[in-house]
């Protein structure tokens, strides 16, 4: 289903607007919040924001070269880049690591991604119902400094609910990554 909704409005206090993004998520949880955030002109970090306490949980987004660096020994999971224009997904293995240039390098056989860590403001463990087939999707967000999606990392983003070890693992991401309140 695709609800369009009215861009939000300016003249919302904090906690209406707060409010406003939940019930437009709550409509569908299961849609994309990159397609949610364009319907209604905000970043889309603010709907993760909106849904801490829920769906989202906020990481500690000073310690994103160590939240990407333990995502090595996870296995191969699938990478999700998008820009005003194009949206590529990979499916690789996180390693190799190594830092030039102020950007964090990561070169395996299956994944070849640059990051740079100055234009990263925040992360976020945020699980939904797949918009492709309503399957628990598990997933970690970073956000760039204007609020758009950096890249996002799907441990179970083939299809099928996440194994019970996948689960577990996610869990104990957010424990050790959790920021602090």
């Amino acid at each position: 289903m695709f609800t369009t909704f009215a861009p939000l409005s300016p003249d919302l206090t904090a906690d209406e607007r707060l409010d406003a993004i939940r019930e437009a998520y709550n409509e569908d949880r299961s849609q994309m919040t990159l397609m949610l955030a364009h319907q209604l002109r905000i970043p889309e970090v603010d709907i993760l924001r909106a849904l801490e306490g829920d769906t989202a949980r906020e990481l500690d987004g000073s310690r994103w070269e160590e939240i990407i660096r333990a995502f090595e020994p996870l296995g191969k999971v699938t990478v999700i880049v998008s820009n005003g224009a194009t949206t590529v997904e990979v499916f690789g293995q996180f390693g190799k690591f190594f830092n030039k240039d102020g950007f964090l390098n990561i070169r395996t056989d299956t994944l070849d991604m640059h990051i740079r860590g100055w234009e990263l403001a925040s992360v976020f463990a945020f699980r939904k119902p797949s918009h492709l087939d309503k399957h628990e999707s598990l997933s970690f967000q970073f956000f760039d400094t204007r609020g758009n999606a950096a890249f996002k990392v799907f441990l179970n983003f083939d299809g099928g609910e996440p194994a019970a070890e996948v689960k577990q693992g996610y869990e104990d991401f957010i424990a050790k990554f959790q920021k602090k309140q």
